[in-house]
């Protein structure tokens, strides 16, 4: 079974079709820093007020080691333990697209924290500024809580590890990040910031695959062993959950502070917990919160990719096109 104890090469017969599948999904959706370019928001960071400041350094703050969080997790934990080579083969990709992000973001604060200063204190944000430390120490207690584990011979080690991969895909990529994402969207509404607003469009896709495997490999999990998800295991991640939705709140008032034009605190939390339902429901767990989303340029990310039609390069699309197309040309 996916989980049982040590490290199967053999990729014929394939056992998980499925996740080898997302792995060539992923290599089709290869996107590179260079391609995003930053140049337009420089005069947009001029125009903004000193409340919408606050939030873009507090958010490229989080960018800074958000997705080294994540992948120091999928390292430590995720990769020793799933054992089909096939899945290790998307793992092995997620690292890679963990690193893109990462330069990313490094870009992304270079561009907009010209002084080094100011670019220091973002990068060591999960020390002194306390709604970033908090999230931070979220992510670090659930990293740290199979450290131990190095075999997952019994059912309380699959539940242990199953609250770690959960906690990952659900909490910090699909909650975490997401909270971060509606910012960055929130911005672009506002015609601010597209430059970000295209290099997260390729960060969103990347997130949005990472999750879905992760949640695969739970489904194949409950499928093998239906026996580990009792009812104290569905406790356990809604109270996780939970936990998440507190702590990307304390972010949102940070961000947020009273108010500003079509953003709240109030609106992000209603935000947070219409997704924190959407993860459970998704994983097979009851809804928590039942409460709607309130953003209408969220609904339409979730639906389409935006891009505007002079980008070097759609990041809905798979591939780029390569090579020349003469107008002329029947079609």
């Amino acid at each position: 079974m996916l989980l049982d104890p040590g490290m199967d090469l053999t990729l014929r017969p394939m056992r998980y079709p499925d996740f080898y599948e997302r792995y060539r999904a992923a290599i089709r959706n290869t996107w590179t820093v260079e391609e995003v370019d930053l140049a337009s928001d420089l005069s947009d960071l001029a125009k903004l007020t000193p409340a919408e400041v606050h939030l873009v350094n507090r958010l490229v703050a989080f960018f800074a080691t958000g997705d080294s969080i994540v992948a120091n997790n999928l390292v430590l934990n995720l990769y020793k333990h799933v054992n089909a080579p096939e899945a290790r083969l998307y793992l092995s990709r997620q690292l890679f697209e963990e690193a893109v992000h990462v330069q990313f973001y490094l870009t992304l604060l270079d561009t907009y924290l010209p002084d080094a200063g100011e670019r220091a204190k973002a990068f060591a944000a999960i020390e002194h500024i306390p709604s970033i430390k908090q999230k931070a120490e979220f992510c670090f207690r659930w990293i740290g809580s199979i450290d131990d584990l190095n075999e997952l011979t019994t059912a309380a080690d699959r539940r242990a590890f199953l609250l770690n991969l959960i906690c990952f895909a659900a909490c910090i990529e699909g909650l975490f990040f997401y909270g971060a994402f509606a910012y960055v969207y929130w911005l672009r509404s506002r015609g601010l910031l597209n430059g970000l607003a295209s290099g997260t469009n390729w960060v969103f896709r990347d997130e949005s695959m990472h999750m879905e495997f992760a949640f695969s490999v739970v489904d194949t999990v409950r499928a093998e062993e239906p026996e580990l998800f009792d009812g104290n295991l569905t406790t356990q991640v809604v109270q996780m959950m939970e936990e998440a939705v507190e702590a990307e709140l304390e972010f949102a008032h940070d961000l947020c502070g009273p108010g500003l034009p079509g953003l709240s605190a109030e609106d992000m939390r209603q935000y947070l917990e219409y997704v924190a339902d959407q993860r459970l429901v998704r994983l097979g767990f009851p809804a928590r919160y039942g409460t709607a989303n309130p953003f209408a340029f969220m609904e339409l990310q979730d639906v389409q990719e935006l891009s505007n039609f002079f980008e070097r390069r759609v990041s809905a699309y798979q591939i780029g096109v390569e090579g020349n197309v003469a107008f002329d040309e029947a079609f």
